[in-house]
This record gives structure tokens, C-alpha cells and sequence, in this order.
């Protein structure tokens, strides 16, 4: 018998209409802001419109780009807010306002303090996680990237269950960190790394378990620390909770009416509503509209419960909204019938593969980061010639070698429900390989030669894949001149089918450098706040650096705690 869960938390709290300093929707980094408020004094109440705890952050791989932040300070990384400002002025150009990327910098050393004062989580620092445009003035080969390491779910009691689950579901618990990805990853070429690591990782999550501790990682690992803050703070939860309305009174939001089991409850909140929902992932009405009309149903690996509610409910009391057309691009593995996407991330920089369209042309360095591959897979669209098919192809040395779609190891087979459903293909020769592909077979065999060529000779003259520190991250150390090339020459050789896929999208309410939602005319919706991926990118069309998502959505979760309080002082 399946026990129904609580619709609070803690469990058996009273639902009825009620008064608060400030309500939060959302349990994403949301949680950030209910634990900066609940610092500053403020009453809070956290609404969630599904029946667990984290958002897509729990979801997410949990890097968070901190740069000059005290995380990296005390690991002597020696990066400094001007070469940082610099940075973010370089790659947000006239995409947005810079004064939201500078407030993001001035208030992030606060917001990690603020984290280790109201959570147990403990952060490092992801050393040579580049930049994902390092070589832009101001950037870091070094990277700024930071990630919470490995977390004992078992804090959170009795409400471990309502943690959010990842993407990735593992036999074996192996909390495994996005540092440790790299190292794992090639655990076949390096094995002085990466088989330490696996041991190391089994020993804490199997051990873990003969001890009564449940490690996670990554966002997981995140979200539970902010859970567990959460928890500790005596901030309620209100779950299987949806926003229905923001009410108003002279132009200023005053609260919020939810509904819950069918029943309709009136949030007055004194200091403000914070709108940190998500995006409109899963609304294929508002992707296909602001989007592109390509896009695959669901194809997202945000939060299914991120509809866009949040942001159609800000537009209602005459919010702004901008970089619509924005979404953390990712490009996965084809999803099976009623399945999900796979993701790819390594496995599109490493040696011994690359990525052609119906054509059989390459059109892209396999190895950028996936938000800019993303965006030039829709830019090719509205140019009006459309990547209608991609295909990864790779040979067998490739597969020998690497973790693809991180379930399957080296040497394991791909699945044949993949080639049941015509997304994988596998072929002796390079002509079959074109055939079963659909793609022009001479224009294929051409395409490839090219790439060969170049391989040999550790360059790549058409898209150069390699010459970037975030390239050669995820490359293969062991092959030299270039860690992202190798010719495919001998077979078998495979195909795979890619679709774009997503983190979720980073288009929302216009929000200004206080976390306020914003008017066209650029006057404050005085009482309404947004963030994470509720508010348009605090970067613009560019993604600064692995974790500028998640990051951003904490510091303008303090950042909005802090400007309520401060409208509190006023009044």
C-alpha cells in the first residue's frame, strides 16, 4: 500500500488562509531566499507546486560559478571581482543590462556566507573547471566553478523521501560529484584516476549505508542542504501547492491565492512575494511560440512541474518580460518511445567522434559548451537552413574507451532497444554507416576525410575544436597533440541520434539589480520579486561558466530577502 504524503511540511501543518512577511514560490533555490528572509527576522512560507522538495536544482549536475567568492579564497585561487567584472562585461555585451551581472559579483561572497551560517553544506572548489569562454578578457582556464560535496540525506529525517530525485538513477550508490565525473569518465584511459575515485565514491556511498548514511551529490546534494536548512529554520513548506493569482491592491502585489486539493487559500504577504518557479520547460504552447516550432515535446530535463505558471501569472500584474527565445541548451541522446533524453556532455569532446547533421556535414565544434552549441543549432533554424537531424557518430575505439550517456562503460554494448527505435546504428564501413544515417553518402565520406585530416594533424581548421581551455577539460589527456582529436579510420563505427534538450529555459520576468520584477516602462512592481529561471538570465544569452544557472538563482534569492527587509526599515 502506497502511503499518501503530506501536503506540508512539517507534516500535519495547518493550510488556511494566512499572513507573512514573505512568501516564496518555489523549493529551488527559492530556498535561498527563505533562509536569507528568515535570517533577517522575516516570517516566511514556502509554496511548492509539486509533492517533493528542489526543484530543478535538485535535478541539475549542482555547480555553482562563484568567482572571487570566499570558496575559492580559501583554496588560494587567487581570481580577484575585477578580472571577474571584466568577464561578465565581455560576454554579456548588449544582450542585457550589466548592472544585473555586478550585483550578482557584489553579492555572492555574502550569499555563500549567509549558506554556511543556515545550512550544513560544505562547498569546494572545482579546480580547472574552465570558464566556458576562457579565453574572452578576464576569463579563467582555472575556472571559477564550485560544487557541495557529498551530502548524508539521512539529516533530513523522516522527510529524506521528499528530496527531489536527480536525472540519473544508479544500481550502486556512488555519490559522485561533477569533479569526479571528469576522472570517471575516463576510467579507462586513466585508470590511475579514475579507479581510485569509483573506489573511493562506493566506499562512501556503500559504507555510508552500513552506517545509516545516505550520500548524494551534485544537486541532489545541494537541494538537501538547503533542505536541511530549511528544516532547521522552522520555514514551513506548503507542497501539492499551485500559484492560481497574484492579488494587487493600487499596483502593488500583496500576496498570492494558491490552491491546494481543490481548495482555494488567500497568502498575504507584508514584504513581498518571490516568484522562483522555474521556467516554461514543459508548456510546449509558450516553447513553440517563443522558441522554436522544432523543439520536441518535452524534451527538457527541467522539472516537469516548470510550465511557465509563475511567469503568465507576473505578466498578469503587468510584468516585463525579455530573452524569451533563452534556454540552457543541452544536447542529449534521442529519447526512446515515452522515454527521456540521455544527456551529453564529455562525450561530445573526446576523441574519436563527431557530430553531422542530414547532410552529413558538421556545422559546429563538437566540444563548445552546450549552451552555445544550443544556441547555434537555433540560429542555423532562423537563418532559414535548420539542423533537421543530428548524429553522433564514433568508432568502436571510442566506445572501448569512454562513458556515453552515463550508463553505459566502456565496452558495454549500446542497448539494442536504441537500434529498435532507430536511434542508434551500427555498420562496418563508413558507407553503411551513411545509409542507415539517411545522409548523402559522398557529402559524409568527404566531410569525414576532412575531419580526419585534421585529426592527424591535431588541428581542426573548420570549427576549431580543441583550442579552448573548456574544450580540452573534457578531453582525453592521453592523446596528444590535440585531447579532442582522433581520426575514425577502422570500424565498426556507430551512430547515435541527438535531440536539443535543456536544463530549462532562462527567459522570464524582466527583473532589475534588487531582484524586483520590472514594468516595460522599467518602473518596480512594488512587492513582487523574481529569480532562477522565473526571471530572465541575469547573463543575458551567455552562460559565463558551468553553475551560472543555479548561482545566480541564490544570490538573487539573498539579494531579494535583503531588499525586503530593507523595504521593512522604510516603512
Amino acid at each position: 500500500m502506497t502511503t499518501a504524503l503530506s501536503s506540508t511540511i512539517p507534516t500535519g501543518l495547518p493550510v488556511c488562509d494566512t499572513t507573512v512577511d514573505l512568501l516564496v514560490v518555489g523549493s529551488g533555490t527559492g530556498m535561498a531566499a527563505a533562509l536569507a528572509a528568515h535570517e533577517r527576522g522575516m516570517s516566511v512560507l514556502i509554496v511548492e507546486k509539486s509533492s517533493v522538495v528542489g526543484g530543478s536544482t535538485a535535478r541539475s549536475g549542482g555547480a555553482l560559478w562563484l568567482p572571487a567568492s570566499p570558496v575559492l579564497a580559501d583554496a588560494g585561487a587567487g581570481d580577484t571581482s575585477g578580472r571577474a567584472q571584466t568577464y561578465l562585461e565581455s560576454v554579456v555585451g548588449d544582450s542585457t543590462s550589466v548592472a544585473r551581472a555586478t550585483a550578482f559579483l557584489e553579492n555572492q561572497a555574502p550569499t555563500v556566507e549567509m549558506l554556511r551560517r543556515t545550512t550544513p553544506m560544505r562547498l569546494f572548489w572545482a579546480k580547472d573547471y574552465s570558464d566556458y569562454h576562457p579565453e574572452e578578457p578576464g576569463g579563467s582556464a582555472a575556472g571559477r566553478t564550485c560544487e557541495c560535496r557529498p551530502f548524508d540525506t539521512s539529516v533530513l529525517g523522516e522527510y529524506r523521501s521528499r528530496l527531489r530525485p536527480g536525472i540519473m538513477k544508479v544500481s550502486v550508490p556512488m555519490p559522485t560529484t561533477g569533479a569526479d565525473y571528469r576522472w570517471l569518465n575516463l576510467m579507462a584511459r586513466v585508470p590511475r584516476k579514475g579507479l581510485p575515485l569509483i573506489a573511493k565514491r562506493l566506499a562512501q556511498g556503500v559504507g555510508g549505508l552500513l552506517l545509516g548514511r545516505h550520500y548524494v551529490a551534485g544537486g541532489q546534494a545541494l537541494a538537501a542542504a538547503m533542505f536541511a536548512g530549511v528544516l532547521r529554520a522552522g520555514i514551513p513548506i506548503w507542497t501539492d501547492t499551485t500559484l492560481t493569482r497574484l492579488t494587487t491592491e493600487g499596483g502593488q502585489v500583496t500576496g498570492a491565492v494558491v490552491e491546494q486539493g481543490g481548495q482555494d487559500y488567500v497568502i498575504t504577504a507584508t514584504r513581498g512575494v518571490v516568484l522562483a518557479a522555474g521556467g516554461f520547460d514543459h508548456s510546449m504552447e509558450m516553447r513553440w511560440k517563443f522558441q522554436s516550432e522544432a523543439l520536441q515535446p518535452h524534451a527538457s530535463l527541467g522539472a516537469d512541474t516548470n510550465t511557465g505558471d509563475a511567469i503568465r501569472l507576473g505578466q498578469d500584474v503587468g510584468a516585463a518580460i525579455e530573452l524569451m527565445e533563452q534556454s540552457w541548451w543541452f544536447p542529449a541522446v534521442a529519447p526512446l518511445p515515452g522515454g527521456a533524453p540521455a544527456v551529453l556532455l564529455a562525450e561530445r569532446s573526446l576523441p574519436g567522434s563527431l557530430i553531422v547533421d542530414q547532410c552529413g556535414d558538421r556545422f559546429a565544434n563538437e566540444s563548445a559548451d552546450y549552451m552555445s552549441f544550443g544556441q547555434l543549432v537555433l540560429d542555423r533554424e532562423r537563418s532559414g537552413n535548420p539542423v533537421e537531424t543530428m548524429w553522433m557518430v564514433f568508432d568502436q575505439q571510442y566506445r572501448n574507451s569512454y562513458v556515453f550517456a552515463a550508463e553505459l562503460f566502456p565496452r558495454m554494448p549500446i542497448p539494442q532497444s536504441w537500434y529498435d527505435a532507430g536511434i542508434a546504428h551500427r555498420a562496418d564501413d563508413i558507407e553503411a554507416l551513411a545509409e542507415a544515417m539517411e545522409v548523402p553518402r559522398d557529402r559524409f565520406l568527404h566531410n569525414l576525410s576532412r575531419f580526419n585530416d585534421g585529426a592527424y594533424a591535431g588541428d581542426d581548421p573548420d570549427f576549431q575544436r580543441g583550442r579552448s581551455a573548456y574544450d580540452r577539460y573534457y578531453g582525453d589527456p592521453t592523446v596528444t597533440p590535440n585531447p579532442n582529436l582522433r581520426p575514425l579510420t577502422k570500424g565498426p563505427f556507430y551512430a547515435v541520434k541527438m535531440v536539443l534538450s535543456d536544463l530549462g529555459t532562462c527567459g522570464g520576468l524582466r527583473a532589475d539589480d534588487r531582484a524586483r520584477v520590472l514594468r516595460e516602462d522599467g518602473g518596480v512592481v512594488e512587492g513582487l520579486f523574481a529569480l532562477g529561471n522565473t526571471a530572465a538570465n541575469a547573463f543575458g544569452a551567455s552562460y559565463p561558466g558551468a553553475g551560472a544557472t543555479i548561482a545566480q538563482g541564490l544570490v538573487y534569492g539573498y539579494i531579494a530577502a535583503e531588499t525586503a527587509a530593507a523595504s521593512a526599515a522604510v516603512s
